[in-house]
């Protein structure tokens, strides 16, 4: 039988490197996190520091071997799996032999936990003190879940010299099946949108199938930015037998790395939506999957599996997160950028901590220095970004690019090539300088700048851990990425795993600042500012179908205000707030009626 999760939060992925190891820092706490598996080059350093720390045997799986990528993947994700059991048994110990490690972990735990009142029992009895904490924890406690996170577009094409490899060695297919392949019982974090390609190979493998127990060893988890995505995606997978466990929805803007935007779809309204037809959302892929299992005689369950429905994105204080819990009827919500600031639970860098700790809201910006051309939330002022304009400004723009993963664009190269690499952008500056007479100077700047603007993620949001573990590297200096959302801007001291866990449950605060705007009224104004600069930016070259989505975008917002400002008026949260709120809502609505989409003039 599953054991009910202890916590009410996860840890979403985060970047390359942030979350590389946070199941190893917080697994033994009940957390569940999220490992990004994108770059193997990273994984195998890690699994280098940690089996090194732990004192387990280390052989290096080179580029020569013959499926590295899926073998690095698999054997760390199987070095973590043993590193979380190991801590877990020695917490379990402790918890028995010692009541102030066993009060410090009471006061980590949602206060309306069953775990935690009868950790409280137990400790009011004091007969057989340490045999029943042990029964008791064996019988309802399990260590947080080790999920893995993949990027369903970064499936670069792969070669040996000029030999494409078989599409099994992509790499989203390779850190799929590297996943597949370990001993781990968790889930797979699909983002990004639907790869039908990558969906596919996911029939390879037995272990994303239900037993005759109907239980999953492997499960799927699809982040999702609205239902009409979920119910396509669902079913594309039932189609195949396959099931989805979990439904991860995500604030398009209000979110920390790549930004992707809904078609004016406020959180609120999609949240309402999922929570009305989420049975609709499991019966249509159950009957799917079971069709297809019994063709393949495959065991099926005769009753729907479990599906969780979460959300992460902008929460930021108790109030919000038991919101979202009562109101939505959600399984969990995540919490990201603010647990960069706890040392205990993610892989970053001090000098880049201490960035963090200053931001300010001004500071926190959706840029667009992604080689993926997805507008990529970031912070000013990282050493990525010093680095990168000092070599702008010596005429040495772009980077060596080293890993690849980004290498996406065919347009000069058909094995491809990142639009962030020095070859992309020399060989795009010289198209543009043979331009220079045509344009004007402000267009000839704009568009060097967009050129330029591009900075090497796949080494810039991995170098954090390497700073922090003191883990050599070589090669061209990137400096470090960050992606918090702009939620980051609230939160400016560092803090311990308990005070943040706290804080999550509402037992103490660690914000200073107290204009802080509730998410959804954040998320509103990020909203309005994206559809007022799509407006400025493309109006001159707006098309009949640019200018239908932007008519559904605006109709969107103003739906979704009318929906909060119904809400708003008829729940017990945010009371304090309340009038604060009511006004941001009339605010924003007034600016949104003020955009003016343009109008094509037929002759």
């Amino acid at each position: 039988m599953t054991k009910p999760s202890l916590h009410t939060f996860h840890i979403p992925v985060m970047g390359l490197a942030y979350t590389i190891d946070s199941p190893i820092r917080v697994a033994q706490y009940g957390i569940s996190s999220v490992i990004s598996i994108a770059d193997d080059d990273l994984i195998e350093k890690m699994r280098n520091f940690y089996s090194t720390k732990f004192n387990f045997p280390y052989e290096e799986i080179t580029q020569k071997f013959h499926d590295y990528r899926a073998e690095r993947i698999t054997s760390y994700l199987n070095l973590v799996d043993k590193i979380v059991k190991q801590k877990f048994e020695s917490f379990k110990t402790e918890l028995a032999e010692s009541k102030t490690a066993l009060e410090n972990f009471m006061a980590i735990l949602p206060n309306s936990s069953d775990i935690k009142k009868g950790f409280q029992n137990l400790l009011e009895d004091g007969i057989s003190f340490k045999e029943n904490i042990q029964n008791y924890v064996e019988s309802h406690f399990s260590p947080g879940a080790i999920d893995v996170n993949i990027m369903t577009k970064l499936d670069k094409d792969n070669f040996i010299k000029n030999e494409q490899l078989p599409i099994q060695f992509n790499d989203a297919h390779a850190a799929l099946r590297g996943f597949a392949n370990s001993n781990l019982e968790s889930s797979v974090v699909l983002s990004a949108g639907m790869n039908p390609r990558l969906y596919s190979y996911f029939e390879n493998f037995n272990d994303f199938y239900p037993n005759e127990k109907n239980q999953l060893k492997k499960k799927i988890i699809l982040k999702v930015s609205d239902f009409r995505s979920a119910m396509i995606q669902g079913n594309f997978l039932a189609k195949k037998g396959l099931w989805v466990s979990e439904y991860r929805i995500e604030s398009g803007l209000n979110c920390g790395g790549h930004a992707f935007a809904t078609e004016g779809l406020l959180l609120g309204t999609i949240l309402e939506e999922f929570k009305q037809k989420k049975q609709e959302l499991v019966q249509s892929a159950h009957e799917l999957m079971v069709k297809v299992l019994q063709q393949k005689k495959h065991a099926f369950p005769e009753n729907p599996l479990d599906l969780r429905i979460t959300v992460q994105g902008g929460v930021g204080t108790a109030e919000e997160h038991d919101f979202l819990l009562e109101n939505y009827n959600v399984d969990s919500v995540g919490w990201g950028s603010p647990f960069l600031l706890v040392p205990e639970a993610t892989s970053v860098d001090q000098e880049t901590r201490n960035l963090l700790m200053n931001a300010k809201e001004e500071d926190l910006y959706l840029s667009h220095i992604s080689p993926l051309g997805v507008p990529f939330n970031t912070v000013k002022g990282t050493s990525n970004e010093i680095l990168k304009q000092k070599r702008i400004q010596e005429n040495k723009a772009g980077s060596s690019c080293p890993k690849r993963f980004l290498a996406l664009s065919k347009e000069y190269d058909s094995q491809g090539i990142c639009t962030a690499s020095k070859k992309y952008q020399d060989l795009k500056l010289e198209e543009l300088e043979t331009k220079k007479d045509l344009l004007s100077e402000s267009c000839y700047e704009k568009t060097k700048t967009q050129i330029t603007e591009k900075s090497c993620l796949c080494v810039g949001l991995a170098n954090a851990s390497y700073l922090e573990n003191n883990i050599k590297t070589k090669g061209q200096a990137q400096g470090v990425v960050i992606c918090p959302g702009p939620n980051m801007a609230y939160f400016n001291q560092e803090v311990s795993l308990k005070e943040m866990l706290q804080h999550i449950y509402g037992n103490i605060s660690i914000l200073k600042e107290n204009d802080r705007p509730n998410l959804f009224v954040k998320e509103l104004k990020m909203y309005v500012d994206y559809f007022r600069n799509e407006i400025e930016t493309l109006s001159d070259e707006a098309t009949p179908n640019q200018i239908k989505k932007w008519n559904t975008f605006k109709t969107n917002l103003l739906s979704g205000i009318e929906y909060y400002q119904t809400l708003f008026s008829s729940i017990f949260y945010f009371k304090k707030d309340e009038e604060k709120i009511k006004k941001a809502f009339n605010f924003y609505k007034s600016e949104l009626e003020t955009i003016k989409i343009p109008t094509l003039e037929f002759v």
